[in-house]
This record gives C-alpha cells, structure tokens and sequence, in this order.
C-alpha cells in the first residue's frame, strides 16, 4: 500500500516509575509486606539491572514518589520506632497485579452472576437453538430463525409459519456460588530451596479480586490452615509467613464448612493448596496429635472423613497439590475419591492459570 509505512507495535512504554513498581510488587508479596525489606532488595537488583533504564531515576527517587502518591504510609512499631507499610492503595494495585498475571485482564460484568448449566427460562441468552415446544414462552422464540425455516419450508411466495418451523434460543438460569480458599502455611511451604507460599498468595490475592470485578455477588473466604486454621482478610494476604506448623487438613475443612454453613448461596465449593500429607489434628482434650513420618492412618482416616462428610453436603473439594511425591499423590486421590471432587497435580508455575480453569469452567457443577 502506497504512502503508508508499517513498523512493529511494542505497546506503551512504561516510565522509570512503573518499571520500579512492577518489581516492587513482587518483592512485597516475597517480604510478606516488609517495604524496607523489599527496598533493599530493589536496590540490590538495580545495581545489577537497572530497573528503570534511566541513570536519573533510582531507588531513592521511586521511593519519594511512593510517599508522594501515597502508595506507602508510616506506622509506629511496639518499640516505638517507625517503619514504613503498604497503604490500602499499594494493597488494592498488588491485587490488580496478581489478577492480571494469573487470570488476564477482564471487565466487570453487568449482574455479577454466573451461567449455570441448566437451561430452560432463564435470565441470560444463549448461542444454542432448539425446536420449539409446547408451553415455550414467545419471547424466547428467535423469530428470524424461524422466518428462515418457515421460507425453506414454504416458499416465499406461499410463506407459512407452521409450529415446525419454530426455534427457540436457550437461556440459562444466573447462580451464585461460594467458596472458601484454604492456603496450607505449614512449613514445609518454605522447605527444600522453594518458595510455594507466595504462588499461593497470589492466587488467593487474585481470586478475591476476580469474585469483586466479575462475581460482585458471589462470596470468598481465605483461611489458612497449620497446626490450627483460622479465617484472614483479603488484606492480610500479602503479609502471610510460614510457621514452624505440622499440617491439620481436618481443622482446615472444618472451619471451611463452618463458614459455608452460614452462606446462603445455593452453590458452595472448597479450593484447597497444599504441598504436604497431613500430619496433626487437635484431639477433643485440646491435645495434638502430630505425626510427621509418612502417611498416619490415623491422621487419614480422619481426612477421609471430612472429604465424605463435604460429599454428603454437596460441597466439592479442588485440590492443588504441589508437591510431586507417588505416596501424596495417592492419598490425594483417596481423598479426592472419597469427596468425588477432584485433585490437580502442579508444579508452581501452573498454579494460577489451572485454578482459573477449574474456577471458570466448573464452578456451578453442583447444582
């Protein structure tokens, strides 16, 4: 084409600032929110890569533009001296970030409901026709389909809608859903030189920004589950750390089913990530009961148990499991069996992106 030149498109380039706050994201969630942590991280990172690219801009500068834009606020620790914290806007652009990496870009929808499986009349069109039967109502009738049909049938000239000749557009019922999250910090999520708990931050960070933006009517609940398990806010996720905990699987899945109890969503699902066998409940005297060497019947057992007693409510269990070892993996499936939910094997990169497909494709199975 004449007059006209086409050059690569590379997108918008980013200013020394942003640069600096891609990075700084990351470190925050790696430093469980400790920002004078993760700025002597950046500084060591610029010396070697030059963040920025612009000799001008460095981190002394990117950190006077955090206080100026309020990304950063100062807070007085035990001792009395100050340190320096995430604002509620640096905690909101970390979930956006972790949304973005794990689950794209998406818009918000208009109802905020999710598409079941069931059809019939229902709220949303669908793509799908069938023939018209008695009892359809006429505003689920595609009249232009049915035109068609009526013109092959009859003719043009001799044109005729008989019953046959109607089709009628599917719609599907809008459902809500709840879920609970169970984030396994025991320690073993920091063992043998790799860091899981902050994939599983991330994916919890962008789960709960995913139900805001696109299921504004659907629920979440985080816990986090060690020696005990206990619920967090969204807000605390970033700054989650690993103990020195033995795994209880049992009390996870009960304060799980504690709290959807008490939801009124017709559909409720448990997402549970975990790297480890469970190895310790708490006996009714108030007494654990670890066992860190191999697979304790006991301890299994119980699981098992737990797993039924969610099949029985209909509440189906996705796990991620991270961990590669043949003796988990077969408990998994025992337990996975017993709860007839299912069991996904990842390595840490494939975290997010298989919980976006499980999430978005079968989140209404139970119906």
């Amino acid at each position: 084409m004449r007059g006209i030149r086409f050059t690569k498109y590379t997108g918008k380039e980013k200013t020394p600032f942003e640069k600096y706050m891609d990075v700084f994201k990351e470190l925050l969630l790696h430093t469980s929110g400790d920002v004078d942590e993760a700025i002597d991280w950046l500084r060591e990172l610029d010396k070697q890569y030059d963040i920025s690219g612009d000799p001008q801009y460095k981190t002394d500068q990117f950190l006077e533009d955090l206080m100026k834009k309020g990304m950063i606020r100062e807070e007085i620790r035990p001792d009395g001296s100050m340190q320096q914290v995430p604002s509620a806007r640096l905690e909101q652009l970390i979930r956006q970030s972790a949304l973005e990496q794990i689950f794209g870009k998406l818009k918000k929808t208009p109802t905020g409901n999710h598409r079941t499986k069931k059809t019939g009349s229902g709220d949303e069109t669908a793509e799908n026709l069938r023939p018209y039967v008695f009892g359809d109502s006429a505003n689920v009738i595609d009249m232009h389909q049915s035109l068609l049909n009526a013109q092959r049938n009859s003719g043009i000239d001799h044109l005729q809608i008989r019953e046959d000749d109607l089709v009628v557009r599917e719609t599907f019922h809008n459902s809500q859903v709840s879920t609970v999250l169970m984030i396994d910090i025991s320690h073993s999520m920091i063992l043998y030189g790799e860091d899981r708990i902050t994939p599983a931050k991330k994916v919890a960070l962008a789960l709960s920004e995913l139900i805001k933006i696109r299921y504004p009517k659907d629920t979440l609940d985080i816990l986090v589950f060690g020696d005990d398990a206990w619920p967090v806010q969204v807000g605390e996720i970033p700054y989650l750390q690993v103990g020195p905990y033995h795994t209880n699987t049992v009390a996870g899945l009960q304060l799980a089913l504690d709290i959807l109890r008490k939801r009124k969503a017709p559909n409720k699902r448990i997402f549970m990530i975990t790297d480890g066998k469970p190895s310790c409940l708490k006996e009714s005297d108030g007494t654990y009961y670890k066992n860190s060497f191999g697979l304790d019947e006991y301890i299994v057992s119980k699981c098992l148990n737990m797993a039924a007693q969610c099949r029985r409510m209909q509440i189906p269990i996705t796990t991620f499991m991270i961990a590669r070892d043949p003796y988990l993996q077969q408990f998994v499936k025992k337990f996975t069996a017993a709860n007839k939910g299912k069991a996904l094997y990842v390595g840490l990169k494939n975290l997010g992106q298989i919980i976006l497909e499980d999430f978005e494709n079968n989140r209404t199975k139970k119906l």
